[in-house]
């Protein structure tokens, strides 16, 4: 019994580690291959998000660090509940993983130009702690 069990473990390993290993290919307009694709992108602008958050956080003090640290958390709290609203009519259809992975990669992009514009923020300079967006900022 725990062989068949211990294979039937390995044989769905095996398999998700396959699907894994399926890179992008932009050529092909699948919605799998779209699926694959959107995923890659939000890994990649996660990745960078990641780096810009050790950059900001290894330069600060000890009360730095833990003010960003909270923030942080609540972005990453904020991203993904607007990412599940935002994506909610699709969700059991074939296109809401690209969604999902969509918002987040956006809103993800979006954080990354908010830490490097606090990273370059010169002492005293309130401007700095909103940056500018060409994409109709709400006053």
């Amino acid at each position: 019994m725990h062989r068949i069990f211990l294979s039937a473990c390995l044989v769905l390993l095996a398999g998700a580690s396959a699907a894994r290993a399926q890179e992008c290919d932009r050529s092909d307009d699948s919605q799998q291959m779209m699926n694959i694709c959107a995923d890659e992108d939000y890994q990649a602008a996660d990745a960078k998000l990641n780096q810009a958050y050790q950059d900001i956080i290894s330069s600060g003090d000890a009360d730095d660090r833990k003010l960003l640290q909270a923030a942080q958390r609540a972005w990453i709290s904020f991203r993904d509940a607007e990412c599940a609203h935002s994506t909610a009519a699709s969700n059991g259809g074939s296109i809401h993983a690209m969604e999902v992975s969509q918002c987040l990669t956006t809103l993800t992009n979006d954080r990354i130009k908010q830490l490097d514009a606090a990273a370059n923020c010169q002492e005293g300079d309130a401007s700095c702690a909103s940056p500018e967006d060409d994409e109709g900022d709400v006053q």
